[in-house]
């Protein structure tokens, strides 16, 4: 039987060609159909290339499976600087596919990179806005992103169609303020918004989720919060929890 776990995220740096803007970045992780799970690690030294012309062929790379020694093809994986550039990064075709040791080190190469790169380790105590209505809860989650560093994020003015009710330079999110458990279809829709925009995507609901929706918000990496009613953000997966 295939290895399911999924392994540790491993944060690795990344510098922008265009503005030499440090990022830190945590390859993605896909679900192979045989179970197991396929990291797509970067090239080490390899340089970024911008993407200017989006191409259907360009958007994926071929990486065989650790597990059953299937090929599949899997988004390439890309990196949206606040400079305005689209960043695609190279894969190392070598190491993708087989799934990385768990190990301990993964804060610290974190934390070491976010330094070099200028983000600050500590912040504030957050301080939540009290939820009494719908929109309530679409602002309690825009003031949790803003305190988690994603700037200028800003709200819809209505329920839009596509469900996403927050917007900013490096994040979409959807609130979900109803009495009813967010169901799968919302999280996969989510998913692939973030995917095609290539930022992180970031799910809230004050019912919580279905059990295949937190299934899905945890194979695809999507960090799932519950709201409460004093506007505080619970996370409910480990993508959450790394993003808190």
């Amino acid at each position: 039987m295939a290895d399911t776990t999924r392994p540790e995220p491993r944060y690795e740096p990344v510098c922008c060609p265009v503005c030499r803007r440090e990022h830190v970045y945590a390859p993605p992780v896909y679900p192979c159909p045989c179970g197991a799970p396929v990291p797509l690690p970067l090239l080490r030294g390899g340089v970024p290339v911008r993407v200017r012309h989006r191409t259907w062929d360009g958007s994926w790379v071929t990486v065989r499976c650790g597990g059953c020694g299937q090929e599949g093809h899997w988004p390439q994986p890309e990196l949206g600087c606040p400079c305005g550039a689209l960043l695609a990064l190279p894969v190392d075709r070598r190491a993708a596919g087989t799934p990385p040791a768990a190990s301990g080190t993964a804060p610290g190469l974190f934390a070491g990179a976010a330094e070099s790169a200028g983000v600050r380790a500590e912040r504030p105590a957050f301080t939540p806005v009290t939820i009494r209505t719908g929109r309530d809860a679409v602002l309690a989650a825009a003031h949790f992103l803003r305190w988690l560093g994603f700037h200028e994020v800003r709200a819809a003015q209505t329920s839009p169609a596509s469900g996403i009710d927050l917007r900013g330079p490096g994040v979409v999110a959807r609130v979900d303020p109803s009495t009813s458990p967010m169901e799968a279809a919302a999280v996969e829709t989510l998913w692939l918004t973030g995917l095609h925009a290539s930022v992180t995507a970031v799910c809230f609901a004050l019912a919580g989720y279905a059990p295949e929706a937190r299934t899905r918000g945890e194979v695809l990496g999507v960090p799932l919060f519950v709201l409460d009613l004093t506007g505080t953000p619970q996370p409910v997966n480990d993508a959450a929890e790394r993003l808190t």
